[in-house]
This record gives C-alpha cells, sequence and structure tokens, in this order.
C-alpha cells in the first residue's frame, strides 16, 4: 500500500531541497529533482516505518497548499515545484488497514 504526500521541491543554489507539509521535519537534498524526489521518497519511507516502530499514528495526507511566505519571506528562492509523491506505507501499518 502506498500513500500520496505533497511535497515542495526549491531550486536554491546547486542542488534542490524538498519537504512535505504534512511530515514536519522530514526533509531532504538533491543535486538535480530526480535525486531530490528518490531522496524525499526514502526520507518520508524511513520517517513512516520508524513512526510505526514507535507505535505513533502516521500522519495523513491532507495538504493541497502551501504558503511560500511561511517559509521564504524574502522569496529568496525563485523556482519551486509541487507534486504528490507515492510512499510506501509500513508493512504493520498495511496489515492494520
Amino acid at each position: 500500500m502506498t500513500r500520496e504526500y505533497m511535497v515542495v521541491f526549491e531550486k536554491a543554489g546547486n542542488n534542490w531541497s524538498a519537504f512535505s507539509p504534512d511530515v514536519p521535519g522530514c526533509g531532504s537534498l538533491g543535486v538535480d529533482l530526480d535525486e531530490a524526489r528518490t531522496n524525499v521518497r526514502e526520507a518520508l519511507e524511513l520517517y513512516l516505518v520508524e513512526s510505526a516502530k514507535a507505535g505513533e499514528p502516521l500522519p495523513e495526507p491532507s495538504a493541497t497548499t502551501v504558503d511560500f511566505e511561511e517559509f521564504d519571506s524574502d522569496y529568496r528562492s525563485k523556482q519551486y515545484f509541487i507534486e504528490w509523491v507515492p510512499v510506501a506505507l509500513p508493512q504493520s501499518a498495511t496489515r492494520a488497514a
């Protein structure tokens, strides 16, 4: 089973950063968009596995918009890309569903 989380990709200098508003504190980097996409998917999956192991509820994907002023109030980064990234759920979570 998978869930799709909204992910914001931001071009900054010579790399891309990525984060999901639904999973605070979980983000990643990549030298290009494809690497950032792969890395953030892996980071999100690891977060979900560790949350399930700890008995914590998995964050529900609910974000549909992004307030860019919240994290880039000076609009220093000019390139953003947003997509919903499919993330594999931990096996323990799929058995419970």
